[in-house]
């Protein structure tokens, strides 16, 4: 979004590792903050290769729920429930839950791309690899939906 809307192209290679703070200061970085607020954000996410047929797969053989801590972002949570419907139409709505602070969450795992979801969690936390992430070495990695597959199926 900020390329398109500011007709530059970002670095990504400088920028993996990087939070947004880090990656981004000053007016640069309140804009970029400002996206997932934006009531249209989440309307249109991609999903990451093989994530429905394997989220399909898990979601037969054991009890997986969907957690988004959600409430930081109000306009989120519609979006975000059609997204869910229109890719995974095969979770239930009592599987997904939306909440302020994952560390209420008790489950055996965890997949999360932000560290600090995983820090508070009780069970096995495994980080999804993300830019942002990359340099996180404290958690077990996934890289794709399909490492998650040979994981847990």
């Amino acid at each position: 979004m900020y390329e398109k809307e500011h007709e530059v192209k970002l670095d990504l290679e400088w920028m993996k590792g990087k939070s947004y703070a880090e990656a981004f200061s000053g007016e640069k970085l309140k804009i970029a903050h400002a996206y997932p607020h934006q009531e249209d954000f989440f309307e249109d996410l991609d999903v990451f290769p093989h994530g429905p047929e394997v989220m399909k797969e898990l979601y037969e053989k054991h009890d997986v729920f969907i957690v988004s801590a959600a409430m930081e972002y109000p306009y989120s949570l519609k979006p975000k429930r059609d997204w869910l419907a229109r890719h995974f139409p095969f979770i239930h709505w009592k599987n997904i839950v939306f909440c302020g602070d994952k560390s209420i969450i008790d489950a055996d795992f965890l997949i999360d791309d932000h560290a600090y979801n995983l820090e508070t969690f009780r069970g096995q936390a495994l980080i999804y690899s993300a830019l942002h992430n990359l340099n996180e070495t404290r958690f077990e990695r996934m890289n794709n939906w399909q490492e998650i597959g040979q994981k847990f199926l």
